[in-house]
């Protein structure tokens, strides 16, 4: 079992920068793949970007060459880099480990973007 704590949301205007923290509580250099979701009001949970223990990535076309993901093994963390913030870009961002047999989820962490 791994538990995910997600912080770093918070409330930024058009065009700003923040860095999103996912923090394992063991562990993650063996876990296959960590990645970052994100649930809009009234929409489905949808995939922000993913990267492996291999370190390859894989973003939504939406946030791709805005948004970077990296992972620190030693640090049991990963991160994601948002930058060219704009208001769709606000959901509550929610962090994923998937070992390719079981799955967990953090709490989540709101982002908001004004315009």
């Amino acid at each position: 079992q791994v538990q995910l704590v997600e912080s770093g949301g918070g409330l930024v205007q058009a065009g700003g920068s923040l860095r999103l923290s996912c923090a394992a509580s063991r562990s993650i250099g063996s876990i296959n793949t960590m990645g970052w979701y994100r649930q809009a009001p009234g929409k489905q949970r949808e995939l922000v970007a993913t990267i492996t223990s291999g370190g390859s990535t894989n973003y939504a076309d939406s946030v791709k060459g805005r948004f970077t993901i990296s992972r620190v093994n030693a640090k049991n963390t990963v991160y994601l880099q948002m930058n060219s913030l704009r208001p769709e870009d606000t959901a509550v961002y929610y962090c994923n480990a998937d070992s390719g047999y079981w799955a967990y989820w953090g709490q989540g962490t709101q982002v908001t973007v004004s315009s």
